[in-house]
């Protein structure tokens, strides 16, 4: 009986030496990996994108990947398209921060970006404002300022505009504060507009702004206007917000011998959209400064 008795003893006592053991083997282990005094510790962020890689996303992700090499960090690109999942897992990825360009779906963006609030995982928005209880930490375009430079960009002259904006879901954050876009113009053409900003919108679909302009030159009423009324005269200037519809509208003036009759201002510096410059069917294009929105949005 004494025996029985001595090894369950010896047996416990093996079993604590045991645990002593590995716990203080591991806390060695913590000690020898902590970073010295000075020395920055090294991060993963993920960055989510759309797949559509124009020249604003592409200089998003130039401006984190500078601002990632400064913090001797690592950066992964996930897809933001709904379909394959990608944001849906990021909480569970253990990575310390998350850099999100939301391109879908409110309601999912959301919910997928609460998901991250829950396990309390850092999470920036780039170039989007969710309707939200709480705020998001957003670095983006001052989008008064933009339509504040799209009047500028207009040639001064005693003409009057019949102006139109045309919104895509492919540029989601200016859709989202278009009545700043709107104010700034306004603030910039003052009298010379002859009437209300008229509004469009195009999805995901880059002949969008190919069948909205053939739509417009098909419509009297926009075509040649109503004067006196607060339409007023005919749209003879259309502003786009996106590289893609840009180079659609572009190719749709050509097709309808509409050049140097209604003048376009463009968005981006894509080639197709810069080709267009070059031949005149294009009068100016926004071009914003992505990389430093992708560089600020890191170090945030």
């Amino acid at each position: 009986m004494k025996r029985f008795l001595f090894l369950g003893l010896a047996l416990t006592g093996l079993l604590s030496l045991i645990a002593f053991s590995v716990s203080l083997y591991r806390s060695l282990r913590l000690y020898s990996l902590a970073p010295e005094p000075g020395v920055s510790l090294v991060y993963h962020f993920s960055l989510y994108i759309p797949d559509n890689r124009n020249s604003f996303f592409d200089g998003i992700v130039r401006g984190v990947l500078l601002a990632a090499e400064e913090l001797d960090s690592a950066v992964s690109i996930h897809s933001i398209d709904p379909a394959k999942n990608e944001l849906e897992v990021a909480a569970f990825t253990g990575v310390d921060g998350v850099i999100v360009c939301p391109y879908l779906d409110d309601a999912l963006a959301r919910r997928q970006l609460e998901m991250l609030r829950g396990h309390q995982m850092p999470a920036v928005l780039i170039n989007h404002n969710l309707p939200s209880d709480q705020p998001w930490p957003f670095i983006g375009i001052n989008n008064f300022e933009l339509g504040r430079r799209i009047g500028l960009m207009l040639p001064d002259s005693p003409d009057k505009i019949g102006l139109a904006v045309v919104y895509s879901n492919k540029a989601p954050g200016i859709y989202s504060e278009r009545e700043l876009v709107e104010m700034g113009i306004s603030a910039s053409l003052g009298d010379r507009l002859s009437g209300s900003i008229r509004r469009y919108r195009t999805g995901l679909n880059p002949l969008d702004a190919e069948a909205l302009l053939l739509r417009i030159y098909r419509n009297p009423a926009l075509r040649f206007g109503n004067p006196g009324t607060e339409e007023g005269l005919a749209i003879n200037t259309i502003v786009f917000t996106d590289p893609e519809d840009t180079i659609a509208a572009a190719q749709t003036l050509v097709d309808l011998n509409l050049v140097g009759q209604i003048r376009i201002i463009g968005f981006g510096a894509d080639s197709g959209v810069l080709e267009s410059l070059r031949k005149g069917i294009v009068s100016a294009s926004v071009v914003i400064d992505s990389e430093l929105i992708g560089y600020e949005a890191l170090h945030s």
